[in-house]
């Protein structure tokens, strides 16, 4: 099956069996030898250095150089993932056949996935009109199976999840954590921006996927005139004179905006096509990955 199209990885059911698709076929599309991390082969060598634990002395490589070298896979590499999922009512929106809380199940599970084969203890964090559901960080195959299963029962609906919910985002670790937050950056005030400075507080490595419709990013709304806003019940009438042209002038300084803002607070940000594969935000978590442990 040709999962470059998220149509084809939508379509299966089981997320679990989804997620091991998805990332089969993006780690087959990578050169594995560049990648270090519990259970791949490794690719590099270092120099010994002074405090280095001399469990990972490769003595094949000095037996060969008369010289002491570090395997940089067998380092130890695991670090706390957590995945935050938006499910305000925006999340609901509809792109063709699926939803954007549909495509962000796939790829949060996917996500989830790669990090366990990667050694990371993997948490999930569901922000809700009425509360935050937590699922703290651990890192073993039962786990990531409850992932999965809160994935899958996620509702969607209302607005933003209030600060006084945020509590359980403190763990109280004093390590340093990757916080991948899927949303689509819908707030009615400066309410996502408010989280993400205080992810940011946290001294945190944050990554957003933002996620959009096609449609959404076309202005192809074919058999519409009017559109609802999904967490207010408002309903604003489109407006045909507004040229494709000018909606997506508009809808590109806005997305400037954002990256601004995204960079003023040293946050890794993507936008996501609902259309395309989830190969690039892979490649984003397993880059800011290494800056975490680096």
């Amino acid at each position: 099956m040709n999962l470059s199209d998220p149509k084809n990885f939508l379509a299966i059911k089981d997320l679990a069996l989804a997620a091991k698709s998805i990332v089969d076929g993006f780690m087959t599309g990578l050169n594995k030898s560049s990648i270090k991390g519990p259970g791949l082969e490794f690719s590099q060598y270092r120099s010994y250095q002074p405090g280095d634990d001399l469990r990972w002395l490769d003595w094949k490589m000095y037996g060969r150089s008369d010289r002491y070298y570090i395997r940089e896979s067998e380092v130890e590499t695991k670090i706390s993932v957590r995945i935050l999922i938006d499910a305000s009512g925006s999340m609901e929106h509809r792109d063709g056949a699926y939803k954007k809380i549909d495509y962000a199940r796939y790829l949060a599970a996917a996500l989830a996935y790669l990090a366990n084969s990667q050694g990371d203890a993997t948490g999930l964090y569901v922000f809700m009109e009425d509360g935050l559901f937590s699922l703290a960080s651990r890192q073993d195959f039962q786990h990531l199976n409850r992932l999965f299963y809160h994935l899958e029962t996620i509702k969607v609906g209302g607005q933003f999840t209030k600060p006084v919910n945020y509590k359980d985002i403190y763990t109280g670790s004093r390590k340093k954590e990757l916080l991948i937050f899927i949303t689509d950056l819908y707030q009615k005030n400066t309410e996502i921006l408010d989280l993400l400075d205080t992810l940011t507080a946290l001294k945190n490595e944050v990554i957003v996927l933002h996620l959009m419709g096609k449609n959404e990013l076309e202005l192809d709304f074919k058999g519409f005139s009017v559109l609802e806003d999904l967490e207010t019940g408002q309903t604003v009438k489109i407006d045909a004179s507004i040229s494709r042209k000018q909606y997506q002038e508009n809808l590109a300084t806005h997305l400037n905006a954002i990256r601004t803002e995204m960079l003023d607070r040293h946050i890794h940000y993507r936008m996501i096509s609902m259309d395309e594969p989830p190969d690039q935000a892979l490649r984003d978590f397993l880059n800011q990955r290494n800056k975490v442990r680096g």
